[in-house]
């Protein structure tokens, strides 16, 4: 791979053409539309200089009074960033800008949630006297969020993540880069390290060697399957056995409104490792001539590698 500059470029965070040419089954032969065969949902968490966390009740009829984090569904035409801007300006009556993603929570190409650390940067917190369609009102809460009635309580372990990132930020800053994609795909990072040292990394062959990319399916089993499965099956495929991969743990996020075609693709720049069976243990052979291990031995490349596995140093990936 010479300098790895697409490794180079996914490790740091930012972004890299996706190109037309996918590992695993053909992609799917559609783009992907908001509000047609895709739903992606911003939420955004935000503190002030007290450490009080912003909080909204909720004006929906089903959920009148509660409270929740400011969040909604983003339209089409709008960047991430720009759909949670708006949400919590619509919401909230604030301004704000982002910090980092904290997590990616996803149930399939159905429905994806981007979860924001963000920073109030100016507006009015909006009262009662303000209270509309999008939101009651808005208030920064010093207490336990649990004392008060609340929409849902898959809101407290993002909060805990916040708190968390605060104190000491387990990954670097990460935010979605502006890069066109037609699907909703996922470039894997797939690393193979032993107990003696030694790192390899699974590269596509087809033109110059690269970062496999699989699309994700648009079936309606594979549209509540999980960004997981197209991985699984490009890995079972390939490798003897069932490689048996960890987690997946972003690393960045590349989409650009407006994409070909009006897409509203979204490609996911992914790490995840095969365990090893042994200390010194080599990565099984591929059983198909699409893909091949590259032993890394630049000390540097394979540093920043192993530190981003060891210290899942990724936006964790909840599904």
């Amino acid at each position: 791979m010479g300098e790895a500059p697409e490794l180079d470029a996914v490790l740091g965070g930012g972004g890299w053409d996706v190109g037309t040419s996918f590992e695993g089954p053909p992609p799917p032969t559609g783009p992907i539309r908001l509000g047609r065969n895709v739903c992606y949902v911003v939420l955004a968490v935000l503190f002030n200089e007290e450490d009080r966390v912003l909080l909204v009740q909720e004006a929906k009829p089903e959920c009148r009074g509660r409270w929740y984090l400011p969040a909604g569904r983003m339209e089409p035409g709008e960047s991430i960033v720009a759909a949670m801007r708006r949400e919590v300006k619509e919401e909230t009556g604030l301004e704000c800008d982002p910090l980092t993603l904290l997590a990616l929570e996803e149930r399939g190409p159905a429905w994806i949630r981007f979860a924001f650390l963000a920073r109030p940067t100016g507006g009015t917190l909006k009262t009662l006297e303000e209270a509309d369609a999008e939101s009651l009102q808005a208030a920064w809460w010093a207490g336990d969020p649990c004392a008060l009635p609340l929409r849902a309580l898959d809101i407290l372990p993002l909060l805990d993540l916040a708190a968390r990132y605060r104190r000491s930020p387990p990954h670097p800053a990460t935010l979605p880069q502006e890069l066109p994609c037609a699907l909703l795909c996922l470039r894997l990072l797939v690393a193979f390290a032993n107990d003696a040292g030694d790192l390899w990394v699974l590269l596509g062959t087809a033109g110059t060697p690269h970062l496999p990319v699989v699309a994700c399916g648009m079936s309606p089993a594979e549209l509540r399957g999980g960004l997981r499965l197209p991985v699984l099956r490009l890995l079972r495929d390939c490798l003897p056995a069932d490689p048996r991969p960890g987690p997946l743990g972003l690393l960045g996020l590349q989409h650009q409104a407006g994409g070909p075609g009006g897409a509203d693709g979204i490609c996911f720049n992914v790490l995840l490792s095969i365990p090893p069976g042994s200390p010194r243990a080599v990565p099984p052979e591929p059983c198909s001539p699409t893909v091949c291990w590259w032993h890394v031995e630049e000390e540097s490349l394979k540093g920043r590698i192993l530190q981003r596995l060891r210290a899942a140093a990724t936006v964790p990936v909840r599904s």
